[in-house]
């Protein structure tokens, strides 16, 4: 199974909180996501959409629904080529199934990553990690610096892949989550333009293909 990530549009939503709600205790109404993708000029909202029969690993749609402005350079030289389309679906994304979500909004050099998820069934293929390096890329298109997010202190995986990426640990929000009082830490990025984030991001690109590739390799033995 492979992905392709796109705008999230607003006939995704249904969809999209029909997974939030298997995902998270708490979970945005659709009005939110309406109002996130209608009005709100700093929001980036994508959708990771199955693809069946593609030839590649990975397809990848234009990241925004606005025309990007920002000059081409750091991270976009380094995994640009994770940015582009390897394979044509094999049918209209329209009824392609949405595998994952994510959400970031963008403010002069600083990007926030409000939401990433995937649907329960589907994780552990690799397709959470394909849509977070798709957000760092998106942030430098459009020249941000640095990214930060908030997660909760027991998540313990995702904290995991976000230090992988050269994200450090900044502070605490007390009782951030109202279902159940618990911390937020919060982390941010490593400069994205630096030569140092560059290299990290080409090598961690090149292991996330050969993880993906594998475990479709697995899943098509599993199926003979």
């Amino acid at each position: 199974m492979r992905v392709v990530i796109e705008p999230m549009r607003e006939e995704d939503i249904p969809e999209v909180t029909e997974i939030e709600k298997h995902c998270f205790n708490m979970s945005w109404p659709a009005h939110a996501y309406r109002r996130e993708i209608r009005e709100n000029s700093f929001s980036h909202y994508v959708v990771a959409r199955e693809v069946n029969g593609a030839s590649a690993w990975e397809a990848t749609r234009p990241e925004s629904r606005r025309t990007a402005e920002a000059q081409v350079g750091g991270i976009k030289r380094a995994v640009s080529h994770l940015l582009q389309p390897f394979a044509r679906p094999a049918a209209p994304l329209a009824q392609a199934r949405i595998a994952g979500y994510a959400g970031l909004w963008i403010m002069l050099d600083e990007a926030h990553v409000t939401t990433i998820c995937v649907r329960p069934e589907l994780q552990r293929k690799g397709i959470g990690e394909i849509i977070f390096i798709h957000l760092l890329g998106l942030a430098d298109r459009y020249s941000a610096r640095r990214i930060t997010l908030e997660v909760r202190v027991s998540n313990q995986g995702a904290q995991e892949l976000y230090h992988k990426y050269g994200f450090t640990d900044e502070g605490i929000r007390k009782h951030y989550y109202s279902d159940n009082n618990e911390d937020a830490l919060i982390m941010w990025s490593d400069d994205l333009h630096s030569p140092a984030m560059q290299e990290r991001l080409a090598s961690l690109r090149r292991a996330l293909k050969e993880k993906v590739e594998r475990l479709e390799r697995d899943d098509g033995a599993s199926q003979l």
